[in-house]
């Protein structure tokens, strides 16, 4: 077991509510959550819950010194592991509910992208409301929103309940392929516009 799985259980363990994973992310997931970052530009990427670290090395590598990548993580013991492991990314330890005040703090007007690496599923009703309602606050109209949800949480009704919800939030949203070869296989949501 690697370091950032054994970490990643053990906080699971913890706060399972929070974490809402028991392994990190693979490469191909981050690949696939990552795609909406634009090529060109210096663009503001928020990512939440970046957890140890796979879409933020993702983000990273495709920002390539560019913009400003704004990553937002509430787990302490994460957030300065990640800051530790990624000097050139604006670590935040925070809640993502409080991401408008977080881009006001840092002189940013909206971000363009947001990666979330969040637990949707495992969240209560009211908190995916606030979360998704602070996630479009801080978004410019035409930004890009991707998640992911793994393969089992599908029939979950907080899972259902979530997608019903991007769709109020987010004019288009496009539901990507399965990535099978993540531990536990999951899917990636595309969605577009948020809705004012």
């Amino acid at each position: 077991m690697s370091n950032d799985t054994a970490l990643f259980l053990g906080q699971f363990l913890r706060a399972p509510s929070k974490i809402g994973a028991v392994a990190p992310s693979s490469r191909r997931l981050a690949a696939n959550v990552c795609a909406p970052i634009p090529e060109r530009g210096e663009p503001t990427v928020v990512e939440l819950g970046p957890g140890t670290g796979p879409f933020t090395a993702e983000i990273q590598q495709r920002l390539a010194g560019r913009g400003h990548h704004l990553a937002v993580e509430v787990n302490d013991l994460m957030a300065r592991l990640l800051a530790e492991r990624f000097p050139a990314v604006d670590v935040a330890h925070a809640d993502a509910a409080k991401l408008g005040d977080l881009l006001r703090e840092r002189g940013l007007r909206q971000a363009d992208v947001v990666v979330s690496g969040l637990p949707w599923a495992a969240f209560p009703e009211e908190t995916q409301h606030e979360l998704l309602r602070a996630v479009t606050s801080a978004m410019s109209p035409v930004a890009a929103f991707t998640t992911f949800s793994y393969v089992h949480a599908i029939p979950l009704s907080r899972a259902r309940r979530f997608r019903s919800l991007l769709a109020e939030r987010f004019e288009e949203v496009v539901p990507g392929r399965t990535v099978w070869r993540n531990p536990p296989p999951a899917f990636v949501f595309h969605a577009r516009r948020p809705r004012p």
